[in-house]
């Protein structure tokens, strides 16, 4: 059974403020990003909750992840990982070094670049993360059935792909 939309959200909220101290904005890209953005952050932390027995957060899985979807040998250059995940050189460093201490991958020096390293998936850290996503796909495929048809899900996520692919 699919629960019905509030009649009024917190986004919802914020227009009607907007509305009466400025009523000639035109707010429904507000609206748009404002629920996309408060979705993340709510599916973020179900998700996180999914990994936490598997004794991850979303940071580390999407290292062990990006290396798991890479393919035999599950090896990527730290630079291949940090521009996958789009972050900082040092927030990269910061992860695997957590990762590495915990036996989930290890680091080695690049055999065709002796200044580089390679990144490689332990068999532990393989098994760790496909228990994980599972669990993480759990999470989203609940939040999507209470709420949504497969086929309004298949719709949503097209328009999102159409929406990110201008903006990105």
């Amino acid at each position: 059974m699919k629960t019905q939309p509030p009649a009024h959200d917190p986004v919802d909220a914020i227009i009607d403020q907007w509305a009466v101290v400025r009523p000639d904005l035109e707010t429904l890209p507000m609206e748009v990003f404002g629920r996309i953005y408060r979705l993340a952050v709510a599916m973020r932390g179900r998700v996180d909750k999914a990994y936490a027995p598997h004794g991850m957060a979303l940071g580390e899985f999407d290292v062990l992840g990006t290396l798991r979807r890479s393919g035999r040998p599950y090896t990527l250059s730290p630079r291949e990982l940090t521009a996958t995940l789009m972050i900082t050189t040092g927030g990269m460093t910061g992860r695997l070094d957590k990762l590495e201490k915990a036996g989930l991958l290890t680091r080695s020096p690049d055999p065709h670049d002796r200044r580089g390293l390679r990144v490689t998936l332990t068999e532990r850290g393989r098994e760790l993360v496909d228990q994980a996503v599972v669990a993480g796909l759990e999470q989203q495929r609940e939040a999507l059935e209470s709420a949504l048809t497969e086929e309004e899900a298949e719709q949503l996520a097209g328009l999102l792909r159409k929406l990110l692919a201008t903006t990105a």
